[in-house]
């Protein structure tokens, strides 16, 4: 009698005896049979139980709000008019520290990303690693409790958020690998949206959720020492431990692992140099290369939109707790809707044609936030909206984009490439975001930098060979 098959509904991947070199597209592997339902909801669920760390601690309320905010400031310099220079300067100083936090996690991940994906693939344990990434992440969000408003626990804060970075980053490795597992050439376009548009509008009942207990004033709970910010940290970690189990009870494995790329931790970079090099030998395969090169500067563009928006609206544009909040609910909703609907048009006109749109449309966005900044909300109000129409679309076509030129059994791996090469030139806009406030100590000019990444990614996507689209 045959051993039971411990990833029941996995595809197997199919490789070559000699080199260990997949013959095909993972996607290809399933052919034209749909995954179940229960199967596509259970892993654009993970997308929804993780979407509070970005959404309400990395955004809109807990850095932008909390961290980078007075409290963290000396007694005398918090005391200032907030338009004194040597308070502009200070607050500027929290708003690039958060920026440096930001370029460390970016290493963290450039090291150990590729590596542990493709050890997952070797082992097909890809859900393993999505448990410690998710576990990992969700420690980081309980230990945030812990940050009280004083200078000294400032950067306690920045070291948890960047960790946390890095964690979710190693599971959302895992998870991209497992949307090859359930998706086909046909539909992984929609699957990759519906993730993306779940995820937002997680953000959105999060973001909701705090403003209800506001509006109520938490039932008359005090609110000094930072503690309402340090419960939001903690309910998020509670959101992500609920809804993260499906995933791990109903999607299967992407594949069965292959045992013949087994080797020790170390040797795994050697192994991930001679992958790498041949991607860009194989003419089937070197489309993979050069979209993960591309691709690397402009998501770390999209990044940067996120993960310094909310700071502009406090701190360029003056808005309040209250404001910012509820800009993130209309931002969350009008991304997660226009994401889900991209999904299709990424099946029907490619994937290519999706990212490059919205990419430029963010870059004329950001531009005109920039220069009509001394417009006041209003201009945030537009031009971050819009921004948000166009980022989740130009995200959740990158996510398919790569699904498609993804070889068989080689999921995690490349997923983790993916993850790499855009932590490797994150360095981009959070470096641009801190230096140009440096040299200005003015955290508009963060704006300009976020802008010009975005530009240098369309530009070198342009010449990138579009994966074959199913019509």
């Amino acid at each position: 009698m045959s051993a039971p098959d411990p990833h029941p509904g996995a595809p197997e991947p199919v490789a070559t005896a000699t080199s260990g070199a997949v013959a095909v597209v993972g996607l290809d592997l399933r052919g034209e049979t749909p995954a179940p339902k229960k199967q596509v909801f259970s892993w654009a669920l993970w997308d929804w139980a993780t979407q509070p760390f970005n959404t309400v601690i990395l955004t809109f309320v807990f850095t932008a709000l909390y961290l980078v905010g007075e409290g963290f400031l000396p007694a005398d310099i918090a005391a200032l008019d907030p338009s004194d220079p040597r308070r502009v300067a200070a607050d500027a100083e929290l708003t690039s520290g958060l920026g440096l936090g930001s370029t460390i996690a970016a290493f963290g991940i450039l090291l150990l990303a590729p590596v542990l994906g493709q050890r997952a693939d070797a082992a097909g344990r890809q859900k393993l690693w999505l448990g410690i990434g998710t576990g990992a992440l969700v420690m980081c969000m309980l230990g945030l409790w812990f940050v009280e408003p004083t200078p000294s626990l400032f950067w306690l804060g920045v070291a948890l958020i960047s960790a946390a970075t890095v964690f979710q980053e190693i599971a959302a490795v895992n998870s991209n690998a497992m949307l090859i597992g359930i998706a086909t050439p046909k539909n992984v376009g929609r699957i990759s949206g519906l993730g993306w548009g779940f995820g937002y509008l997680g953000g959105i009942i999060a973001l909701a959720i705090v403003v209800a207990l506001n509006a109520v004033d938490w039932f008359g709970m005090p609110t000094d020492d930072g503690l309402v910010y340090r419960l939001i940290a903690v309910g998020c970690a509670v959101w992500a431990i609920v809804f993260s189990i499906p995933i791990f009870l109903y999607v299967p494995e992407p594949s069965l692992g292959r045992p013949e790329r087994k080797v020790g931790f170390f040797r795994s970079y050697v192994l991930l140099v001679k992958d790498v090099a041949a991607l860009y030998r194989d003419p089937e395969t070197r489309p993979t290369f050069w979209y993960l090169l591309s691709s690397a500067v402009f998501r770390d563009g999209l990044g940067g939109v996120f993960a310094f928006g909310a700071i502009i609206g406090t701190s360029v544009f003056g808005f309040g707790t209250q404001q910012i909040i509820v800009f993130g609910i209309a931002a969350n909703l009008i991304a997660g809707v226009s994401t889900i609907a991209a999904g299709r048009l990424d099946d029907r006109l490619g994937p290519k044609r999706i990212i490059l749109g919205s990419i430029g449309a963010m870059i004329i966005a950001g531009l005109a936030v920039f220069v009509l900044r001394d417009g006041g909300a209003t201009v945030f109000w537009i031009g971050g909206l819009l921004l948000c129409a166009f980022v989740g679309p130009a995200q959740a076509a990158a996510r398919s984009f790569l699904a498609r030129v993804t070889p068989a059994g080689r999921e995690g791996e490349i997923f983790g490439l993916y993850a790499t090469t855009g932590r490797a030139a994150s360095w981009m806009a959070s470096i641009a975001w801190t230096v140009l406030i440096a040299l200005t100590s003015q955290t508009a000019f963060g704006i300009l930098g976020i802008v010009i990444v975005l530009l240098i990614g369309f530009v070198l996507l342009l010449p990138v060979k579009a994966p074959a689209r199913t019509a």
